[in-house]
């Protein structure tokens, strides 16, 4: 009880720091209602800490307090990386920033805080004219030359939230040690030390010709294009979930030569409150309900969608009995990695010298595809920035042909360093394009896949703990994990412990320590069978997340909801293993 009283203390002692004239009247209002309330728990969750850069950056619900996003939180989280950037390029007199934003609520006034801020601290800033995909913001840096970048965005999250994503020069979002040092200047500023005043001699504002630029670079990740000029026809339905891909996918769809692109109308509306779905999540499938509704009516091909900042996307195509299949994110990965090497070994255009990469708990199919065909796939952890970490320590040595990550993430060619929903549209559309030159769909595909390299499911569970008693519970949770693993998962013997927090592994009992780039707060079990399951904590919402690769034993039949039922009842031993 003192422990809550003591944090009651320390919550209405920062909040009325914000009352203060420093503040908008509308801000003042929202805080003193929460000092006002009996109940404190709005109160605690606004102010019990500091929004901190996660694996996707800031990121939280909208609203006054330092727990939440709002423009104070934007404007000092800008001024501590403008004063980080200054200080990480001494003497430099043509510092510049890329600012963007996507659809959602007060997207615009951040952005344009953020840019005003850039150019008050002497740093030039791009912004662009409106809103754009995150995979253009990460292409304008490296194309303008910017030292660093801000994307306005709160990527996939409900409604509620929006984000502020930090690029360093080289198009990626920041690794260390340039996040934990944005971080630590961030902590220094107080509200009084933000620049707020614009110096408009230095605010640059960028649109078509960036477009332009964007799209000629998205037809990099094209392997073949005779088979989309003997398929223009594949009859494409595209949702742009209300966001940032509404323009530009449709333009990258025929600029790779396909005519037959219909859009989802409802979805096309630029809305930050997402009227027609409940979540803007592609990994949720009532988010494609009426694509799917628009491609039974026009017998399409495939549906295809973006989410709201255009870096993730979400693929339905026909299964065998002419009905819609959702692909998981997985699914998708494994049928980009198979295609890109199948037909640039076929092309005669892979080299000894191309590398893959995927995240450590994504599918360990694509391991297996990628070993098969002698093309070295690195794991690296979750996070695209990861992605772009292995790109840029192999930049000018060795080739990058495509990576990606079980969140419906995928970049198939270098010259932006995030995930790309544009170019993997693209790249789906041609896949799709050449299995109907074999006569097949993309469901096909993917049962060629499990016939050649074994059938498995992959599923996360999502376990929310919301507020501070929640994240609280899922530090316990992940402890708890550490201190006493499982010995057995769903009636398999665990053979490995991988812990990524002190890079140490057991195997059969048997300690040793394996090299990453960092440390991580991820730990993963595989079993004697083959199963593997992944936890960690989001970086970006307030869950624990378990990932779990559950293969069926044997040559796959074909019966595809057969082998899924298999896999499912395992997952539920796995849920009741780990007291999920």
């Amino acid at each position: 009880m003192e422990n809550k009283e003591q944090l009651i203390a320390q919550c209405e002692a920062v909040a009325k720091q914000w009352l203060s004239p420093s503040f908008d009247e509308e801000t003042r209002k929202e805080v003193q209602a929460m000092l006002d309330s009996e109940d404190k728990t709005a109160l605690i969750d606004a102010f019990y800490q500091n929004l901190e850069f996660g694996t996707g950056g800031l990121r939280g619900i909208m609203g006054a307090g330092t727990n939440r996003m709002n423009k104070y939180i934007v404007g000092m989280a800008t001024q501590g990386f403008a004063n980080y950037v200054l200080k990480a390029f001494p003497g430099r007199k043509d510092l510049a920033a890329v600012v963007g934003h996507d659809c959602r609520n007060h997207g615009r006034e951040y952005a344009e805080t953020v840019a005003a801020i850039f150019t008050a601290n002497g740093i030039k800033a791009y912004l662009f004219e409106s809103l754009r995909p995150t995979p253009e913001i990460s292409f304008a840096i490296r194309q303008l030359g910017a030292q660093c970048g801000v994307n306005v965005t709160a990527s996939h999250n409900p409604r509620e939230y929006n984000g502020y994503k930090a690029y360093w020069e080289d198009g990626s979002q920041v690794l260390q040690p340039h996040d934990v040092g944005i971080v630590e200047e961030v902590k220094k500023v107080t509200i009084d030390d933000v620049k707020w005043d614009l110096n408009p001699d230095l605010l640059h504002i960028i649109g078509g010709e960036m477009d332009f630029d964007y799209m000629q670079a998205v037809k990099e990740g094209m392997v073949d294009q005779d088979v989309i000029l003997r398929n223009k026809d594949l009859n494409i339905v595209y949702s742009a979930m209300h966001g940032t891909g509404r323009v530009l996918v449709p333009l990258c769809l025929r600029s790779w030569g396909f005519q037959n692109i219909n859009v989802v109308p409802e979805q096309m509306v630029v809305d930050g409150n997402f009227p027609t779905v409940v979540s803007p999540n592609p990994e949720n499938a009532e988010a494609m309900t009426l694509g799917m509704k628009l491609g039974t009516k026009l017998n399409a091909d495939l549906v295809v969608a973006t989410d709201p900042d255009a870096d993730r996307l979400a693929i339905v195509c026909r299964n065998d009995k002419g009905e819609w299949q959702i692909l998981n994110g997985n699914q998708t990965a494994c049928m980009f990695y198979w295609y890109t090497i199948k037909n640039k070994k076929a092309l005669g255009q892979l080299k000894p010298t191309d590398f893959m990469v995927k995240t450590i708990v994504t599918s360990e199919l694509i391991a297996k595809i990628a070993a098969k065909n002698g093309v070295e796939c690195f794991d690296e952890y979750t996070g695209f920035k990861w992605i772009a970490y292995r790109i840029r320590e192999n930049e000018g040595k060795r080739q990058y042909i495509g990576g990606g990550e079980e969140s419906f993430g995928y970049l198939p060619y270098d010259k932006v360093r995030d995930k790309d929903a544009p170019a993997s549209i693209c790249l789906i559309c041609e896949i799709a394009a050449w299995a109907k030159d074999q006569g097949k769909t993309l469901y096909d595909l993917l049962l060629d896949i499990y016939k050649e390299y074994g059938f498995q499911t992959e599923t996360t569970i999502n376990v929310v703990k919301p507020g501070k008693s929640g994240a609280d519970e899922i530090k316990a949770m992940m402890e708890k994990f550490r201190q006493t693993p499982p010995a057995s998962i769903a009636g398999s013997k665990v053979v490995t412990i991988k812990d990524y927090k002190t890079l140490k592994r057991i195997d059969n009992g048997v300690e040793s320590a394996f090299d990453m780039p960092a440390t991580s707060n991820v730990l993963q079990w595989f079993t004697e069978d083959g199963l593997k399951v992944s936890v960690r904590p989001s970086g970006t919402e307030p869950k624990i997340k378990f990932y779990c690769e559950v293969p069926v034993p044997g040559q796959f039949d074909g019966d595809y909801v057969a082998a899924t039922a298999k896999a499912n009842a395992r997952v539920e031993e796995i849920k009741k293993d780990l007291g999920l």
